[in-house]
């Protein structure tokens, strides 16, 4: 069974020899050679040092090309005509699945032919000094985003490369990512990838984890995405990780984001270690996207002005061209500008809503039920625990996947577009929290004149993407929505 222990020295070398042998750009990185490199950075490339020392919410886009150059010209252009704080490198599918080999076929038609045949940036492909130069080459931080439950070789080049921020978590990118992925072994692969940058932050090099908080993007209760965060940060932690950015994605109603954000903060605070510093980040809405840009940038403000109000330490943006999939990189930095433009503005007024604290309490009394039996479960094991808790469902992620998780329970929106549970599934929570929500849910029934049933489920999943919140019985036929026509 895994547990929540810190690796020995001669564990990892073992596992970094082992890993790095599995593709030739391995052979690159070189640990001391790597130090030096991060010591020769300019501070303002310290990824963790800008982001714990922002006096206001950081943003950041998402965007990934295969070529070289042309990740450097777009990064420029975001970071210029855009006005991103902190840039992304997304790494292409092949990578995340660890086909390395095909990554490389992709990235060799994409320089044959121009157009791009990956959906990302092939950093192992590249290998250490491609990510050197893609460092030195934009004057911004920079930090690797993916998707990837096995990420051991490509924390490996990108930290020997100069990064010095590494997304993903062994929950956040097993459950929500992939079927068949193994919960324990991800958590055992995850302990290399968190010790290693523990390593790095031992020597001078203090490397930024931030575990993905969105999940699976699709109405998730913020306790389970609370507790999820909270729990990867003490498994990083463990490792000797000392710059947690914890993640929340957008659900749409402020006053439960608002309240999200705050609750995130502060538990965080709590559970994680007095030498751990932690951050914040807010994800712009991760569902259905209206196909009218109009429209979608309307999403994209709702996001900002819910930034002004929670101040989280970061925002990751989105574009009006969210619904055809890849954006142009002129409509991702439109999408940077449109939330800079609503959130400066919304930061200067004072916004009270009512209901923010209520909320705030009913999500930290949900998330201690839930990080509570992952403790239980482990016997005071975190890892073990995780594993043990998602077995038996106490704890789960809704829609998710994988076969280690139950997946047991639903969400459906309240009356005020809050996310409850429709059904708890196993969820480790008390009776009076699942009645508090079997309550609202009724109350949105007697409004709709509807019993409580998986149609409003179904129907919310597609609401935003049809102009709604809510998604309303008249949704159906298309009568309580909007077309690109209005």
């Amino acid at each position: 069974m895994v547990r929540d222990e810190r690796l020995a020295s001669d564990e990892l070398r073992r596992i970094d020899e082992s890993v790095r042998g599995t593709y030739p750009t391995g052979d690159e990185v070189d640990f001391e050679d790597a130090l030096a490199f991060h010591d020769s950075l300019a501070p303002e490339k310290s990824f963790a040092t800008v982001l714990e020392s922002a006096t206001g919410p950081l943003l950041q886009p998402r965007a990934g090309v295969a070529r070289l150059d042309e990740q450097i010209d777009l990064l420029a252009f975001l970071h210029e005509r855009g006005g991103a704080d902190l840039l992304p490198t997304t790494i292409d599918s092949y990578t995340r699945d660890n086909e390395y080999g095909k990554a490389s076929t992709g990235l060799e038609r994409t320089r044959e032919t121009g157009a791009d045949a990956l959906n990302g940036f092939p950093a192992v492909n590249h290998g250490v000094e491609g990510c050197r130069e893609l460092i030195t080459s934009v004057d911004a931080p920079i930090e690797v985003r993916h998707g990837t439950p096995d990420a051991r070789l490509l924390a490996a080049i990108t930290l020997a490369g100069g990064f010095q921020s590494f997304e993903g978590g062994p929950i956040s990118y097993n459950i929500p990512y992939t079927k068949r992925g193994n919960l324990a072994e991800t958590i055992e692969h995850w302990q290399f990838v968190d010790r290693l940058a523990g390593l790095y932050t031992e020597h001078g090099v203090r490397i930024n984890r931030e575990p993905f908080g969105p999940l699976t993007g699709t109405l998730v209760p913020p306790s389970i995405a609370i507790a999820i965060m909270v729990i990867e940060g003490l498994l990083a932690a463990t490792q000797g990780v000392r710059s947690l950015t914890l993640g929340y994605g957008q659900v749409g109603n402020v006053v439960q984001d608002v309240a999200a954000l705050r609750a995130l903060r502060a538990l965080g605070e709590e559970y994680l270690p007095d030498e751990v510093t932690v951050t914040t980040v807010f994800h712009e809405w991760m569902g259905g996207f209206p196909p009218d840009e109009a429209r979608a940038n309307g999403v994209i403000g709702l996001g900002a002005v819910t930034a002004a109000i929670a101040r989280p330490d970061k925002v990751i943006t989105k574009s009006p061209q969210e619904f055809q999939g890849v954006p142009t990189k002129e409509a991702n930095a439109a999408g940077l500008r449109t939330t800079r433009q609503l959130m400066d503005m919304a930061m200067e007024q004072r916004l009270d809503i009512d209901g923010i604290e209520a909320e705030r309490d009913l999500i930290e009394r949900e998330t201690r039920c839930l990080i509570d039996a992952v403790f239980e479960h482990g016997d005071g094991d975190v890892a073990a625990g995780t594993v043990r808790a998602f077995e038996t469902g106490a704890l789960d992620v809704p829609f998710a996947p994988s076969e280690s998780a139950n997946g047991a329970c639903l969400p459906a929106r309240d009356d005020d577009g809050r996310v409850r549970l429709f059904d708890p599934g196993d969820l480790a929570l008390d009776d009076e929290l699942v009645e508090i929500h079997a309550a609202r849910l009724e109350r949105r029934a007697e409004t709709e004149d509807r019993s409580t049933s998986f149609h409003m489920v179904a129907d919310d999943v597609d609401a935003i993407s049809n102009g709604r919140l809510i998604g309303r019985p008249t949704d159906a036929d298309g009568s309580g929505g909007v077309s690109d026509a209005d």
